[in-house]
């Protein structure tokens, strides 16, 4: 099956932070803008950063997870396992604040993954994260 690209909209408090963040930190392609929003190729999805007032971006809360106090909402992307390793230690070198640093779970089990949380400059969360075997990506 052909994964078909998703489209997500997210608020930002700060555009021209944000779109640096997205651009410079994360590596996305540029697409179209205006004074109130901005496209994004997020690793062949099409992500969208819209300007709100600060009091209009709600704060997230959180869900336990491992130990961990995943943000919640979130979104983000799976990579391939050797992509996903890259991409940490390219944020590592960027000095990425993480929520949860790069981490494995279910080491040796079914469904073994990598993954890593941090938030844009307006406070959204993102999670990457890759399988092992991706083709337990469902798996129970």
């Amino acid at each position: 099956m052909r994964i078909q690209p998703f489209h997500l909209a997210i608020p930002v408090s700060d555009l021209q932070k944000c779109r640096k963040f997205y651009r410079e930190t994360l590596g996305c392609g540029e697409g179209r803008s205006s004074d109130h929003w901005v496209d994004f190729n997020f690793f062949g999805h099409q992500l969208v950063i819209h300007h709100k007032a600060p009091e209009d971006t709600a704060s997230s809360g959180s869900n336990p997870v491992d130990g961990k106090d995943v943000p919640i909402p979130h979104f983000g992307v799976v990579l391939q396992w050797d992509v996903f390793q890259e991409f940490a230690k390219l944020l590592k070198s960027k000095n990425i604040d993480f929520v949860i640093e790069p981490y494995i779970r279910f080491k040796g089990k079914v469904g073994e993954q990598a993954t890593m949380f941090f938030k844009d400059p307006c406070g959204n969360a993102l999670e990457f994260k890759a399988f092992r075997d991706m083709d337990q990506l469902f798996a129970q």
